[in-house]
């Protein structure tokens, strides 16, 4: 079991995907046959991660909970976390102050889709690391959308900007951080940015400074989804259905996880499978209790 705890930053105002999110939030609409918190949820447990705050806004916080429950179903514990109002994302950090008591933490945007061989490896390694922090770079077509890498000589990264009009590099830091227990007590002592935000490359470039943060590279099998546009959900949704319909895996399947993870045993499983019995993810968790 990891001594990390997970963070899903799950709040916002989703203004990006109006109309579709002026009743509900984003991280709970369908990308393809599973809730989009499904997904960097399930990035968390192949972690090892199982105590797990959820961070979201007030009004959206009970719809969550009726999806989500206790987490017992997974063999995992959720605790909700209230962001009053969206101030960048290291406000995540002292939003969770008490829930983190000082350990390690790995925190993902819940808009992030990841995919790919060997992703459990890479995390693996993350939460392997005692003191500092990972974070991972992708590239990408359109960096100034993003956090961008400046990378020195040896190749290390020097620099992290937010969103730069004159990019350093084509990688973006993703929406997944892995971060020791200093975080909360770093974030605290950030100062909002131009635009009034707590921003997370503000926490990185503390990181930096200090010598502890070690930027891991995504190659080219791995996948990674930014679902905050009507474009890219679309994307996002016709891959996870290509993956699953040729390779017949689920892609963030949170019982199969649990399960491959032993805190769920053969009878909860089953309870789950035939929930979900009149559709293909029962008969996909049915056909893993075969074997």
């Amino acid at each position: 079991m990891s001594d990390y705890r997970g963070i899903v930053l799950a709040g916002g105002s989703g203004t990006r995907l109006f109309p579709v999110t002026q009743a509900v939030s984003k991280q709970l609409v369908p990308i393809y046959d599973k809730p989009m918190i499904y997904y960097p949820l399930s990035v968390l447990m192949l972690a090892g991660i199982n105590e797990i705050a959820i961070i979201t806004t007030p009004e959206d916080q009970i719809q969550f909970k009726r999806l989500l429950g206790t987490g017992e179903q997974w063999g995992v514990r959720f605790e909700y976390i209230v962001q009053e109002r969206p101030e960048g994302l290291a406000q995540a950090y002292t939003l969770s102050r008490n829930f983190l008591d000082g350990h390690p933490s790995a925190m993902v945007l819940g808009d992030n889709i990841f995919y790919g061989h060997g992703l459990v490896g890479l995390l693996s390694q993350a939460v392997s690391r005692k003191s500092g922090g990972t974070v991972f770079g992708y590239q990408v077509r359109n960096p100034s959308q993003y956090g961008v890498v400046d990378f020195g000589k040896g190749g290390q990264a020097k620099s992290i900007i937010e969103k730069p009009e004159n990019p350093a590099s084509n990688y973006a830091v993703t929406g997944l951080y892995f971060l020791d227990g200093m975080a909360s007590e770093l974030a605290g002592k950030i100062q909002p940015s131009k635009r009034g935000e707590l921003e997370i490359t503000s926490l990185l470039e503390e990181y930096l400074n200090l010598g502890k943060l070690d930027v891991k590279l995504m190659g080219r099998g791995y996948s990674w989804f930014d679902t905050g546009t009507h474009e890219s959900m679309i994307d996002a949704t016709n891959y996870v259905r290509t993956i699953q319909n040729r390779q017949g895996l689920q892609i963030g399947c949170l019982e199969e996880i649990a399960y491959t993870n032993g805190w769920i045993d053969d009878d909860l499983l089953r309870q789950r499978a035939d929930l979900y019995a009149k559709n293909e993810y029962g008969a996909y968790l049915a056909q893993i209790l075969k074997g």
